[in-house]
């Protein structure tokens, strides 16, 4: 048998043995596989290993080299982990080194988001998207839109983005020189890069987005997210007097984080989450500190896509009345991974625990005969949800919330729709590829409005570009043109985060969640009469 093929069976032997103990050696006393269930066990692991031999010895083309790894890792382990829920999932090595780099929160490499792109030659290049404030990158003047040309003398041309990221990547202080292509320069451009350590902050953008209303993005829960909450706080002050978490599009990440973060808002002692499961005991967290200084009202704002550790963030504050949560129903993930680590750097996202908000609520949603594509991509959002099903439970204060289907918000702001034409510029990159020109040109400042002139300027490009539009299409779309025009040229002209908040102080879904801070004011005094109340009766 080939050393490869040896080995991946090796992997699942060992994956196998993985998911069966992850079952029963925690607490084997409290929940111990019997000798029955041990010999169904071995009885299954032995056919699988017969129908793979049958497979190997008989299948028209020989299994060996990245065939055996995708008859393995892309298709026996994850087939059977989806069987049981949509969340267990297998890493193989590359998944694996990728998911522990992403909950450190950063790597040894330049700073740059790049992606593949058709260029008028007609040649794929993989072209820079935008750099990290204070990378390496940035440092040097890389700008979105430059296309890598060569790394270390070789060439890039045809290369996806995983192979020019392994290649930038590094042991920190090396360096890599890169060769990239800019619109409006005769020649190509050469940069000596250094390699550094790229922190990827899960706190994106931090500031008072109003007199004395802070605003906070959370990207996901990592090693660090709770310091950036802190940290973000601490730069508000005692001035302020609001605050607004956008956990948009937030796909979780590590529990104990988001217990962490939870902390800095409760009162010393309240019920975080709950985790309850087979094979391990259960577990209560609460919070251990409690927030300190001005209590202030909360708005977070939520969509379709806040998920896990964010929504576990959602509900507690919710359950405890101290945020009002504002946008579109969230994600619906009440369950919890806990990681093994399999053979050669790969590893078993196992679901090991349901979670339960604070009243009680399970908010994982029905996945049962649902495919998985559409578990994660089709919801019927228009239709009203029907909640003569749910499990009701109260907050704090007595406010009705469900279990099932997520986090429900306590007011409802749509995300908006693009439209026809929005798409269609979209779809022809037609604000990054106008950027490129547009900067190929002139500099930009920080005042920089987007006037009568740069729109001409644009309209223009769109015609050279041939991108089809009606001007009455233009004018009805004029506020969401200029958005997209000032936050794309400034990201290209000042990084990343200044782009970010170009687009955050044009947010229509921003600006209307603040709107509900005095609803969030009269939530605060319901709880803290509640508490009182409740004070009271015990004496």
């Amino acid at each position: 048998m080939p050393t490869r093929t040896r080995r991946a069976l090796v992997s699942l032997s060992l994956f196998f043995g993985t998911c069966a103990l992850a079952g029963s050696f925690v607490n084997d006393h409290v929940n111990a596989q019997s000798a029955n269930d041990e010999t169904t066990v071995r009885d299954s692991l032995h056919q699988f290993t017969d129908v793979y031999s049958v497979v190997q010895d008989n299948y028209a083309d020989k299994l060996d080299g990245d065939k055996v790894d995708k008859v393995i890792y892309d298709g026996a382990i994850p087939s059977m982990l989806h069987v049981l829920d949509p969340h267990s999932n297998f890493y193989d090595p590359k998944a694996y080194a990728q998911m522990r780099e992403d909950q450190h929160g950063r790597y040894y490499g330049v700073g740059m988001h790049i992606q593949p792109q058709l260029g008028k030659d007609g040649v794929q290049r993989v072209v820079v998207i935008d750099t990290f404030d204070g990378s390496p990158a940035y440092k040097a003047g890389i700008r979105p839109g430059d296309a890598i040309l060569f790394i270390d003398g070789k060439s890039a041309d045809g290369m996806d983005s995983l192979a020019v990221s392994n290649l930038l990547k590094g042991v920190k202080g090396t360096h890599v020189g890169v060769q990239m292509l800019r619109e409006g320069q005769d020649k190509p451009m050469t940069f000596d890069l250094v390699r550094d350590e790229i922190p990827r902050p899960s706190v994106d953008l931090a500031y008072m987005i109003k007199p004395g209303i802070g605003y906070i993005h959370v990207t996901q829960f990592m090693e660090t997210t709770s310091h950036e909450v802190a940290d973000a706080l601490a730069k508000f002050g005692p001035d302020m007097t609001g605050l607004l978490i956008d956990l948009r599009g937030n796909p979780g990440g590590l529990l104990n984080e988001a217990v962490a973060m939870s902390d800095k808002f409760l009162t010393k002692g309240d019920i975080v989450v709950s985790q309850k499961g087979r094979s391990f005991q259960d577990v209560v967290y609460r919070a251990n500190h409690g927030e300190s200084g001005k209590k202030y009202p909360i708005v977070v704002l939520v969509n379709r896509n806040t998920a896990s550790a964010a929504e576990i963030v959602s509900g507690a504050l919710q359950d405890h009345d101290r945020a009002l949560i504002v946008g579109e129903t969230t994600f619906g993930k009440g369950l919890v991974q806990t990681v093994f680590q399999v053979a050669e750097n790969t590893g078993l996202a196992l679901t090991t625990y349901h979670y339960y908000t604070p009243s009680g609520r399970l908010i994982q949603r029905d996945y049962n005969g649902v495919s998985l594509y559409d578990y994660y991509y089709v919801r019927n959002d228009a239709k009203p949800a029907d909640k003569s099903n749910l499990e009701v439970k109260q907050t704090d204060s007595g406010r009705t919330v469900y279990g099932g289907g997520g986090i429900t918000p306590d007011e409802k702001v749509d995300s908006p729709h693009a439209n026809g034409f929005e798409n269609n510029l979209i779809g022809h990159s037609a604000f990054f590829n106008f950027t490129k020109h547009y900067l190929a040109h002139r500099d930009i400042t920080k005042d920089f409005v987007v006037d009568d002139a740069v729109l001409q300027d644009f309209k223009t490009f769109l015609k050279s570009e041939k991108v089809d539009y009606s001007e009455s299409d233009f004018t009805s779309n004029l506020q969401w043109v200029k958005a997209n025009l000032k936050g794309e040229l400034f990201t290209s002209q000042f990084g990343a985060n200044a782009g970010f908040r170009a687009h955050t102080d044009d947010d229509p879904q921003i600006a209307k969640a603040l709107t509900f801070m005095p609803e969030a004011v009269a939530l605060e005094e319901r709880s803290d009469k509640s508490k009182q109340t409740k004070t009271a009766s015990l004496q």
